[in-house]
């Protein structure tokens, strides 16, 4: 008789290996049995043997990479870690969008109630340190060269009437109203991933942090960055004398800075700068006998008049699918002037952080709209040709990471749960992270189950939903630790009647305000119609 407990050697043995024909599946477990590992890349033609399954060495590769990080995400929970396990295998499995977290209890491999699914996130234990440890040692995509490509940016989880959350912030949104910049109440999350090389919505996520109110952005960007590169390290992925890792981000970091925090490490900044910046060139040479202080900074360039530009020092025109002609002009050793305020206002000697700034122009956008430059700072004080045609294609690629944070809110359910708590936010959004990294790893063993009304797709051309379609027949050929619950019966809950004699506590959004001036001055206006962002 077939054993009736479903453990993990039993479901292991009757996938991958060999059973004997004429013999009742059922029974198959007791026949001896051959590893399907032994038979790759060979023809095996063993008398009175089927072989059910059989897979290249590329798949049993990536079978065992999945497994690895399902292990070892796994272990990283202590509290309430199968249902924690099992929670993360219904996002995966469940048949469309995540809509609700109760709903994902429905799903087939959530065996565990929809009590246990709230006691998980909001109790559970999840070990982050060990977590991102896991998320540096599997396998990341690179540059065409080689090298490490990754983007850093922020997104937020919006909870506007959430009053009893604490540690809300006015997050920046847009497209909310006509043209209009809406600051929302929510929790804002910086995500660092890295960056695959062509058209993809790929990327591995690597660290996620929530900004705590007050926090500096800048500061807590170069703490981040500083712990991944670490941990790269330390996971092999980056090595003494490889190429330096690319940091690439939008307008609203500080770019200067971070290259300024971060100059002990082998990575280079590349960043896009708003459009209405100035910076300074480099110093001239001195005229002999000349008197009083030497001069810090060179003559203005300012993005908003042409005139100010001088001639580039490297342009190079490239013939583009999507973009028609592109036009990529760079200028050297170019450099914000600082001032003794803010972020620079201890430090004994401000420094001169040269760059190259380059100005991207293309001739038509795929959605139609109108093309508008693109001003990007580079952390190197000059650029040839060649890279510079490498650095505003890899910008482009910094894009990929909108696919990302769409498909956490819109498929896989991130932003759905109404929590409360932001510790549990924080638990559930590395949840999340887990099971889009098992998707990556995942990528060469799924099937394309397309709809009637789609394209067939190359297996290494699945976006992440797609993927996350076939999921579910992948997890009977891989680990799954987590062991099954235990008969219980739900609590007595509040008694009926009883008024609930614990309010929760409200919270004030975080507002950051600027200086106090009375409202009866006037604040001048310039009459010079130049921009004057010098910082």
């Amino acid at each position: 008789m077939a054993p009736t407990t479903d453990t993990y050697e039993t479901r292991r043995s009757l996938i991958f290996n060999l059973w004997r024909p004429g013999v009742d599946p059922g029974r198959s477990w007791r026949q001896p049995l051959v590893d399907h590992s032994s038979c790759l890349g060979k023809n095996f033609n063993h008398k009175g043997c089927l072989v059910v399954s059989v897979h290249d060495r590329r798949g049993a590769v990536a079978t065992g990479d999945l497994s690895r990080f399902r292990r070892a995400f796994y272990e990283c929970l202590s509290r309430r870690a199968d249902a924690l396990f099992e929670l993360c295998d219904a996002v995966l499995c469940a048949g469309g969008p995540v809509r609700s977290l109760p709903e994902l209890s429905l799903v087939a491999e959530h065996r565990r109630g929809h009590g246990a699914l709230y006691d998980a996130v909001a109790n559970g234990d999840l070990d982050v340190a060990r977590l991102r440890t896991a998320l540096a040692s599997v396998p990341l995509p690179r540059a065409a060269d080689g090298r490490l490509v990754l983007a850093v940016d922020v997104t937020c989880w919006l909870r506007p009437e959430a009053h009893t959350s604490p540690e809300r912030i006015l997050c920046h949104t847009y497209g909310r109203g006509k043209d209009q910049h809406i600051g929302i109440p929510g929790w804002p999350y910086s995500f660092v991933v890295a960056l695959e090389s062509g058209r993809s919505s790929w990327t591995a996520p690597l660290d996620a942090v929530r900004l705590a109110p007050g926090a500096d952005l800048a500061a807590v960007t170069a703490k981040q960055l500083r712990e991944v590169i670490g941990r790269l390290v330390d996971g092999g992925h980056y090595k003494p004398g490889d190429a330096d890792v690319w940091i690439v981000m939008d307008a609203g970091y500080d770019a200067a800075r971070l290259a300024y925090l971060l100059a002990d490490l082998p990575i280079r900044i590349l960043a896009r700068m708003r459009s209405d910046r100035v910076l300074r060139r480099a110093t001239p040479p001195r005229s002999p006998g000349s008197l009083g202080r030497p001069r810090r900074h060179g003559g203005e360039f300012i993005f908003g008049d042409p005139a100010s530009w001088g001639e580039p020092d490297v342009t190079t025109v490239t013939d583009t699918r999507l973009y028609g002609v592109a036009t990529a002009r760079a200028w050297h050793r170019l450099h914000p002037r600082l001032t003794r305020r803010a972020a620079w206002a201890d430090v004994a000697e401000l420094p001169v952080l040269e760059g190259t700034v380059i100005r991207l122009d293309v001739q038509r956008l795929p959605s139609g709209a109108t093309a508008k430059p693109v001003w990007l700072w580079w952390s190197a004080p000059d650029a040839d040709t060649a890279m510079v045609d490498l650095l505003w294609q890899a910008f482009l690629r910094r894009f990929d990471i909108e696919h990302v944070f769409r498909l956490f809110k819109q498929t896989l359910g991130w932003t759905a749960p109404k929590i409360r708590n932001p510790q549990a936010a924080d638990r559930w959004t590395w949840v999340i992270i887990a099971g889009y990294t098992q998707l990556r790893l995942a990528r060469p063993l799924a099937a394309d189950l397309r709809r009637p009304w789609e394209k067939p797709t190359p297996s290494e051309r699945l976006s992440p939903a797609r993927v996350r379609r076939d999921f579910r027949h992948l997890r009977v050929k891989i680990t799954s630790p987590a062991a099954a619950p235990k008969p219980s019966r739900p609590g007595p809950g509040r008694p009926p009647g009883r008024r609930n004699n614990h309010p929760a506590q409200r919270h004030d959004v975080h507002i950051v305000r600027a200086e106090t001036r009375d409202p009866r001055t006037k604040k001048p206006k310039s009459i010079d119609p130049r921009p004057r962002r010098t910082g």
